[in-house]
């Protein structure tokens, strides 16, 4: 356990330069005192480790000193080329790049540790689109790449789902984001950050303008944060739904989580007849209309009002389009014979 503490406290000063014994703390996850023995250890085995002193010093390695790659255990080198993506790096023009390293990350590894880092590779395979979906066209993804990686400003024209529908932007690109197989660029625009989907970018320039990246920026903190925000955002309105508790259960294998969490969350308990009443989240009408037809006659929009005409409409539709003689269908209710298709609740 320590030589593995040891190992990681050199490689952060080899990899990070200069470092002070609170942040080490904080990277290793053990206390000061725990460093202050460590380095010492360091420089007894004869690293060249020294320490500067003042406000602006820390620990750090003499230069030019770099320690090989050694101490990787079996399971460190496995997951190493488990962490090979062939298929975005590819997408980022980087395919060839990572090819290359992986043949001298597999050279620089001892027999046994290699053969477990192949056994992995032939074992594992990271699909990351979800089902269903294929790779989106993303002719710009490359343009948008070297944005971030040369952090220069970039000039994009985007179509977005709100009016005007095509935007053009001068982006400050701060990192990629690949989430279920869909690309996206967190960039900032004027005073704000947020992300862009990269199949929306109709046309990208690279300028020669350098791209400020705000202090302490943390691309994963924020990508974290951006989603939660999304998916409490997105849905703006609510659908007072009666449907059968087998209906419930079913809501988490075919409807988006938030909806089919809230709707288990707030539904109450079913009666006799098996049927219960909930409350769905929705992004609009016509989003609660699409999603809701799924789950067909087990369940009946109560309200708003507005997206229960909607499923009349659907269900006279329905009717004309397969019964024999066009007419509407009834179907037993908690009170009976319930309403007929396209009835209103207080005719």
């Amino acid at each position: 356990m320590r030589a593995s503490r040891l190992l990681s406290l050199l490689l952060l000063l080899q990899n990070r330069g200069r470092m002070t014994a609170q942040e080490l703390a904080r990277e290793l996850e053990v206390s000061v005192r725990t460093v202050y023995r460590d380095v010492e250890s360091l420089g007894a085995a004869g690293v060249p480790v020294y320490a500067d002193r003042g406000p602006a010093g820390g620990y750090q390695l003499l230069d030019g000193y770099r320690t090989r790659l050694t101490g990787l255990t079996g399971d460190e080198a496995g997951t190493l080329f488990l962490a090979g993506m062939p298929g975005p790096a590819a997408e980022l023009g980087l395919g060839s790049v990572l090819a290359a390293a992986e043949l001298k990350l597999r050279a620089a590894l001892p027999g046994e540790l290699a053969d477990r880092a192949d056994r992995v590779r032939e074992r594992f395979h990271l699909d990351a689109p979800g089902w269903f979906r294929a790779d989106e066209p993303t002719p710009h993804l490359a343009t948008v790449a070297d944005a971030v990686w040369q952090a220069r400003m970039i000039d994009v024209r985007y179509r977005r789902w709100k009016a005007p529908r095509e935007v053009t932007r001068m982006l400050s690109p701060l990192g990629v984001v690949l989430k279920a197989g869909r690309w996206y660029l967190v960039a900032g625009f004027r005073d704000r950050v947020t992300a862009y989907r990269v199949v929306n970018v109709l046309d990208a320039t690279l300028l020669d303008e350098p791209a400020d990246r705000p202090p302490g920026f943390d691309l994963a903190a924020f990508w974290r944060d951006w989603t939660e925000q999304y998916e409490r955002g997105v849905y703006t309105g609510q659908a007072t739904v009666r449907m059968t508790a087998e209906a419930l259960g079913r809501m988490a294998y075919v409807f988006p989580p938030e909806m089919s969490r809230t709707a288990r969350e707030r539904a109450g308990p079913p009666g006799d007849d098996g049927w219960l009443t909930t409350t769905v989240p929705i992004e609009s009408i016509r989003h609660g209309h699409i999603e809701l037809l799924k789950l067909g006659a087990e369940a009946e929009v109560l309200a708003p009002p507005e997206l229960r005409e909607r499923f009349a409409e659907t269900a006279r539709g329905m009717g004309r389009t397969y019964l024999p003689d066009g007419a509407d269908s009834t179907r037993p209710g908690p009170e009976g014979p319930g309403l007929r298709v396209g009835q209103s609740s207080d005719e």
